[in-house]
Formats: structure tokens, sequence, C-alpha cells
């Protein structure tokens, strides 16, 4: 339905994502600590009123091709000559992984297939460059991005409950990081080249169960 191509560094390096939202469901995070150790639960519930974000919360919006994402790539989809969503990823080669660092659908095109296309995209190149999982961050406020990732397969593999602030379970704002694992990597470990101090070496990575 949707063709993704590739946005050249060049030429969209700096376009601004606008990333507001508004949602009536959050997920309440709550750590505890007892004489054997920890327990999470985060737990889905009902946001009366409505949690509202915008960037200019932030002072400025996502863009693509950041500095510090020095490896990064883009890609997109246009109607009518016009970018309604984007996807940025980038290798964190260290542990063979590949980061989602930006997905975007413009507002008016949301849940009309085009931000699963892009995810698509990116599956397909952690297939084709034999990455052994995706990974994203996203946030415990934002009920429908997570319940997206969810339905494509995602995992929830941690957290952070002072990444923005000190006070972001209170705010109601927590980091998750999720995952997608590829089929192949899944089960026992593979082996796999890595360059250790210009030598060539192998490095153990353990799938999923």
């Amino acid at each position: 339905m949707y063709t993704v191509e590739f946005l050249p560094k060049e030429k969209w390096q700096g376009y601004a994502l606008i990333m507001d939202y508004q949602t009536d469901e959050y997920y309440d995070m709550s750590i505890t600590k007892n004489v054997t150790g920890f327990a999470m639960s985060l737990i889905k519930h009902r946001a009366d009123p409505p949690i509202a974000h915008t960037s200019d919360e932030y002072d400025f919006p996502d863009s693509l091709y950041q500095p510090h994402w020095q490896k990064a790539e883009a890609y997109g989809i246009s109607e009518n000559n016009e970018l309604i969503g984007a996807i940025e990823i980038c290798p964190e080669e260290w542990s063979n992984r590949l980061a989602v660092t930006e997905l975007w659908v413009k507002e008016g095109h949301r849940k009309m297939g085009v931000g699963r296309a892009m995810m698509n995209k990116a599956k397909a190149i952690c297939r084709e460059r034999d990455n052994r999982a995706i990974i994203l961050e996203t946030q415990s406020c934002n009920a429908n991005a997570i319940g997206f990732y969810l339905h494509e397969g995602f995992e929830l593999i941690g957290f952070d409950s002072c990444c923005y602030t000190n006070a972001d379970i209170e705010r109601r704002e927590v980091r998750l990081d999720l995952g997608w694992f590829p089929e192949e990597w899944r089960g026992k470990g593979r082996r796999r080249k890595t360059e250790d101090r210009g030598r060539e070496t192998e490095a153990l990575y353990h799938g999923r169960e």
C-alpha cells in the first residue's frame, strides 16, 4: 500500500518531526523493595484528564539525522510530494542490535498503516543485516505508541525511572525500552565475528527463548 523510500542525509538532516500527542490511558509504574529484592508493576489505567505532550515542552522538536546518531539512516513515506511518515534507524554495533531512533507519522495519517509499513522496513533491514534485535525507547504515558509496538511483536526489555527527571514515576512519564527479536535469533545463542582492539575475535550472543 505504501512505498518506503530512503531519505538521504544531505537533503533531510534537521527535518523537524512534530511528536505531539494526547492519550486517555497511561501505564502506571510502581517499584517496591523488600528483603528478597525488588518488585515492579506496570499497569494500564485511564487518564483523567487526558495526558497531552507537545514538542514545545522540551524546547525543540525531534529531527532526522541528529549529530549523535553518526551512522543513522532515515526512510520515509510521501503522499502528494509531502512526507507523511519517517523512521530512522541506527546500528548499535557492539551488541549487534538495530535501534529505532525516530518513528513519526504525521497527524491525520495515523492508524492508516503508515507506521506498520515503516516498521516492516526496519524489520527487513534487521534480518538482512543479521541483527539480533530491534530496540527502541518510548514513554509509559504514550499508551497508543505502546499498543502499536506490542501489536508489532515488541516486548518490554527494560525501563529507566529517572531518565527525564527525578520524578518520572510521579509524572507518569517513565522511559520504557522495548525489543523485537527475529525468529532466527530466538533460542540458542549464535556466534558472530567482532573487532576487538584490531584483532578479529568471536563473541557469543544469546537469543530469546
